[in-house]
């Protein structure tokens, strides 16, 4: 499925995440937002977005970021993408599209994010290297943000154990056509070569304040859980950390010297119900030994129109009529069907919502 229609819709300055779910969860894929009149538009995300979404002429960025697309090793993966991360899609405000170069298939395998301070002391950095082989060869993708310091050092890590089947992951908080900082220039590489480089940001998107903490709600949900190994009490990494909690996701610190201030950081989160690890079979052991071993099945390409036309939003059956053109009686025989197969849950007051591949699992 081209790319072209989701870049139409997320390229429009204006419409946000939230925005973009809501249409999709009331028209179904881009294509029928698309050919919904200015008034249903209107009804469902105000006068004003509605007018942005058939009077904006993105063309030339959609355009620009399909021909990228067609570069060896880049991708545009969108939520009903395949290879979308299945774990991302049960986070509360999953991105619609995510830009990806290296090797998209890593983003469904098990992972674990390990972040911490860009002014880490060589101690810290040792620390993270050394964790993040001995996670990723034991099968653990290793996710981080590409920053310097505690960053850096935890990709590299993951490139050292050389595993075939994990690497690592890096979620960056610009464009994924930019670099950023310029001095991880041979490391993002390196990543993209063996692991790969993922952003929810438009190409050309430079390095700005407020694109970090929205990289960090994608680092935590990407990985079952984080490690944190040096933080002072403002980092950013507090703020993954918080995520990964609200996410439900397992939070890990390192404790350190209760002199030092990158230290504070993960004592204070080792306060508030953090597990305390020293070494990285602590990791391993609270994680359980199948979410490494077994590494998740590849997620099969889904063209079913129902699920197209249910979106990713509880929908009503009166809605889901009206997207399909189906009569209810016609509707309820495949609905059932779908329950049965654990694709989509039965809800209260006559709703139903689409699962991902391993909903009902949890």
């Amino acid at each position: 499925m081209s790319p072209a229609a989701w870049l139409r819709l997320t390229l429009i300055p204006g419409i946000g995440g939230e925005t973009q779910r809501k249409l999709l969860a009331t028209f179904g894929l881009p294509e029928a937002i698309f050919a919904a009149s200015r008034a249903s538009l209107a009804g469902a995300v105000g006068e004003k977005a509605a007018t942005l979404l058939l009077d904006t002429d993105n063309s030339d960025a959609v355009s620009t970021a399909s021909t990228w697309a067609e570069q060896e090793s880049c991708r545009i993966l969108t939520l009903v993408d395949p290879l979308y991360p299945r774990a991302l899609l049960q986070t509360e405000d999953p991105p619609c599209l995510l830009y990806v170069r290296g090797k998209p298939e890593l983003l469904n395998t098990p992972s674990l994010a390990i972040v911490g301070s860009r002014n880490a002391t060589p101690q810290g950095c040792q620390t993270a290297r050394a964790f993040a082989k001995a996670l990723a060869a034991s099968g653990l993708s290793i996710v981080s943000g590409l920053a310097i310091g505690i960053d850096s050092a935890a990709h590299q890590g993951a490139l050292d154990a050389a595993s075939p089947s994990a690497s690592t992951i890096a979620v960056v908080g610009t464009g994924a056509d930019r670099l950023y900082p310029a001095r991880n220039k041979e490391l993002a590489q390196a990543i993209a070569e063996k692991g790969v480089i993922v952003s929810e940001f438009p190409l050309g998107t430079p390095a700005a304040a407020a694109n970090f903490p929205r990289r960090n709600r994608i680092i935590s949900g990407l990985a079952r859980g984080v490690l944190v190994v040096e933080a002072a009490l403002q980092s950013g990494s507090l703020i993954t950390a918080r995520l990964a909690g609200e996410q439900g996701r397992e939070v890990f610190a390192i404790p350190g010297s209760i002199h030092s201030p990158l230290s504070r950081g993960c004592h204070q989160l080792i306060r508030q119900g953090a597990k305390l690890v020293e070494t990285a079979a602590d990791i391993l052991e609270e994680l359980g030994e199948s979410l490494i071993s077994q590494p998740d099945a590849p997620i099969t390409s889904n063209t079913d129109p129902l699920l197209a036309a249910l979106g990713y939003a509880p929908c009503v059956l009166d809605d889901l009529a009206s997207r399909t053109g189906l009569p209810a009686e016609q509707l309820l025989p495949r609905l059932l069907e779908l329950e049965l197969a654990q694709k989509i849950a039965c809800l209260p007051g006559n709703r139903y919502q689409r699962l991902g591949p391993d909903t009902s699992n949890r």
